[in-house]
């Protein structure tokens, strides 16, 4: 008589234990998350009455500058220089200006009116709903 062979289910390997577990676990992690309202990427910013006619606002937590160049034209960019990357400090006297090297770009279109900076400032989308200013 023959003895049919035992089938013994292969084991997994650590790698495969340790990426299923891994994915399980950011799965998770991101499930905790939940909605926090900025999922579309919409993020509020504030009022339009915060923003000055010829003038503007550097939203340090959001790395954008938000500006009104003309009355009720509201236009966003970025707050990060394209020198060498140091934030924005202030809008003043139709300028976004950099404190770190003194560049200086117009609020009209982020364009370079003083350098060493060469690179405009890279555009940002802003909408206005009522009187509040939303980052897209």
């Amino acid at each position: 008589m023959t003895q049919e062979p035992t089938r013994t289910r292969p084991s997994a390997s650590r790698r495969t234990v340790v990426t299923a577990v891994g994915v399980a676990g950011l799965s998770a992690v991101l499930a905790a998350c939940g909605d926090d309202g900025e999922s579309s990427g919409a993020r509020e910013l504030g009022r339009t009455s915060d923003i000055p006619e010829g003038g503007g606002v550097v939203y340090e937590k959001h790395k954008v500058v938000v500006v009104q160049p003309t009355a009720g034209d509201y236009k966003a960019f970025s707050a990060i220089c394209t020198h060498q990357g140091c934030p924005v400090a202030s809008v003043s006297g139709g300028t976004i200006n950099c404190d770190c090297h003194g560049s200086r770009f117009a609020i009209a279109d982020g364009s370079v009116k003083a350098g060493p900076a060469r690179r405009p400032l890279k555009a940002a989308k802003v909408t206005v709903s009522g009187d509040t200013l939303t980052l897209r």
